[in-house]
């Protein structure tokens, strides 16, 4: 997020990459390095680069200087590299960050509603010759990100979830019917709002696969989409590329069960099983 607003900065001071390396003695490729997250932010140089590019102002500096700080520690998942893929440290990354995460998911549960045997069940179902070490580390990874549901400063968790969500039997009966309790539980917290797409809403604008969008406490940060895939996964902060994630949002949620109804779609569902 901090090489993005130092971005952000270089083009409203109509810098180019070669005139910002130039004032810290760099190649234009550090820059672009920094901007793109693939290096630490080195104090001193951002530091430099504020100042080129027109932010006097001491408080200002200095909160961008102790977010520089902050982003340089080690985020506490680096603990799990080895059961974590690289591309999606970045996810939990911006997950710990951003003040409103929505999203929309037609396949399971989110990982930040799971319980312990749903995560434990559908993990296995995605790493079937992971050993089961590496299963408990990465049950243990989800669990860590939950916590931020009960933090200070919490944010909203806004979900639209396909009903195909709980009516696919994921660790069996007992196990779904303890995953469905646990909604309606997430359901009472005054930060998470569920919302259900029933199957007879029909079609809607999202069919083609899940995404999430984050958006942050400062408002000159873009908010940022992602979408996953079976190796990988894309990240877009470009204004059009969000907007139409955000535009297939906003009519999914018109479109799906109000969110005070899905208490009692939940009921009704769990008392199927």
């Amino acid at each position: 997020m901090l090489g993005k607003r130092l971005q952000d900065l270089r083009e409203k001071a109509g810098l180019s990459f070669e005139e910002a390396g130039r004032a810290l003695d760099v190649t234009h490729a550090t820059v672009r390095r920094m901007e793109k997250a693939e290096v630490g932010l080195k104090i001193p140089y951002v530091e430099k680069l504020l100042g080129v590019y027109g932010v006097t102002d001491p408080a200002e500096v200095e909160g961008f200087l102790t977010l520089a700080r902050e982003a340089n520690r080690p985020g506490w998942w680096h603990r799990f590299r080895d059961v974590l893929p690289e591309w999606f440290s970045a996810f939990v990354s911006l997950e710990g960050e951003a003040n409103l995460i929505r999203a929309y998911e037609p396949h399971y549960v989110p990982g930040l509603l799971q319980t312990e045997q749903y995560a434990r069940a559908v993990l296995r179902a995605g790493m079937p010759h992971a050993p089961d070490a590496d299963i408990d580390r990465a049950v243990a990874v989800r669990r860590e990100r939950q916590s931020l549901l009960s933090r200070d400063r919490a944010p909203l968790l806004w979900v639209v979830m396909d009903e195909t969500v709980l009516r696919r039997p994921i660790g069996g009966p007992g196990v779904m019917r303890e995953q469905i309790a646990h909604l309606v539980e997430a359901t009472a917290l005054p930060n998470v709002r569920l919302q259900i797409m029933p199957f007879a809403a029909g079609p809607h604008p999202a069919m083609y696969g899940p995404f999430h969008i984050f958006r942050f406490p400062l408002p000159e940060l873009p908010d940022i989409a992602y979408a996953e895939n079976l190796v990988g996964a894309s990240y877009f902060d470009q204004r059009d590329d969000v907007s139409a994630f955000l535009e297939a949002l906003d009519r999914m949620c018109a479109q799906a069960a109000p969110a005070q109804t899905t208490e009692a779609f939940l009921g009704g569902i769990r008392k199927e099983i």
